[in-house]
């Protein structure tokens, strides 16, 4: 059953496109709160929830456990590398981690394998200011 489109859906989803590099449902509620919208926090948890499920956000984990969000600007499965400093994001493809994935689910007996693989490190200009700050 397709979900219906709401005013505060779509706003959501503005407000995701217009932050750069993932956030949080928390940090996107207290942005449109800010601005003054009057979406509940749930209503951002949920419509963020159907932004990823239709492949309109990326979500995955952050090193702490969160779940985080960005407008996805790639179709299809793919990969990310996330600054865990300054929240730059590259999407890639990791054809790699495919195959791997696939012989590993395979050999143990696993169909339908999926993964999910993000890799998160400093991007080279925040690299070069830590490196600056010693």
């Amino acid at each position: 059953m397709a979900q219906r489109n709401t005013w505060q859906r779509d706003r959501v989803r503005a407000a995701l496109s217009d932050t750069p590099g993932f956030v949080s449902a928390q940090e996107l509620h207290a942005a449109l709160r800010d601005d003054n919208t009057g979406i509940g926090l749930a209503t951002v948890y949920r419509a963020l929830a159907t932004l990823a499920a239709s492949g309109e956000a990326d979500q995955l984990q952050s090193p702490e456990g969160e779940a985080i969000y960005r407008a996805c600007s790639s179709e299809g499965h793919h990969h990310h590398l996330i600054c865990r400093n300054c929240g730059t994001t590259v999407e890639i493809q990791a054809t790699d981690v495919e195959e791997w994935a696939q012989r590993t689910a395979a050999a143990h007996g696993f169909t339908r394998a999926e993964h999910v693989v993000d890799i998160f490190g400093l991007c080279a200009t925040c690299t070069a200011a830590a490196g600056r700050d010693d």
